[in-house]
């Protein structure tokens, strides 16, 4: 596919551009600071662009508004008393250091453990918790996905879990693959079915048009409660760039 990127400026505004073989044009306000980003035909113009743009500008500055009040941790520095989260609810960090297998364990639905040896650092502690982060998730998506399967009457290739700094998951409609973020595993569980949910429905529906927001009325009626839950979740730190 042929794809072209750019960027504008519209009333102050940095506008990325990405003209690809699409149909029709699709802006996004991507946190963590509200970069705005438009997925555009190759026959727009910049013209028609900004006009896209101005006519969204209410709706921008309240997604950026958003993003800019949403709470955020602080960088992680993985030190027994900080506050970590799995599938909504927080938990203290008490790190164990051992001379066994690392790993993390749930204690009394409060404390999160994390076994380590003596020497590990800052860096290798945040990739123990992650790959147990990583686990949970392989565990609990299958069951989700099989449930979504017979609901929509769709079936998945593939699925994978990776870190993403814009979206929480990607649907390759052709491949039939979709993309699950690292981070849900922090969130609420409803909120993880959302996004597999949602994912799923691409498969039927590319764009998030009338018949998108139809299937997702009638087969998850509370789809709005649920992402209204993960847009307030806290975001965790991350060294943002693009």
């Amino acid at each position: 596919m042929s794809i072209e990127r750019s960027q504008i400026t519209v009333k102050g505004l940095t506008v990325q551009i990405v003209r690809k073989g699409i149909k029709n044009l699709h802006l996004g306000v991507y946190p963590p600071h509200g970069r705005v980003r438009v997925a555009a035909p190759l026959r727009l113009d910049d013209d028609a662009v900004r006009l896209a743009v101005i006519g969204k500008l209410g709706w921008i500055k309240r997604q950026r508004a958003r993003f800019v009040a949403q709470p955020r941790q602080s960088a992680r520095e993985m030190v027994s008393g900080e506050s970590h989260y799995f599938l909504g609810r927080r938990y203290r960090l008490r790190v164990v250091k051992l001379d066994g297998v690392a790993g993390v364990k749930l204690r009394n639905k409060s404390t999160l453990e994390l076994h380590v040896r003596p020497e590990t650092n800052t860096g290798q502690r945040d990739r123990i918790l992650h790959h147990w982060y990583r686990q949970q998730l392989k565990e609990l998506i299958p069951p989700l996905i099989k449930k979504w399967h017979t609901i929509l009457g769709v079936q998945l290739a593939d699925w994978g879990i990776k870190k993403m700094k814009t979206r929480w998951g990607t649907c390759n409609a052709e491949a039939r693959r979709i993309w699950l973020n690292l981070e849900l595993a922090k969130k609420p569980v409803q909120c993880l079915e959302y996004i597999v949910a949602h994912e799923l429905v691409h498969l039927i529906e590319r764009n998030h048009n009338d018949r998108f927001i139809g299937i997702m009325n009638l087969r998850l009626p509370q789809w709005r409660q649920h992402r209204q839950t993960l847009n307030a979740e806290p975001l965790s730190h991350s060294n943002w760039s693009y």
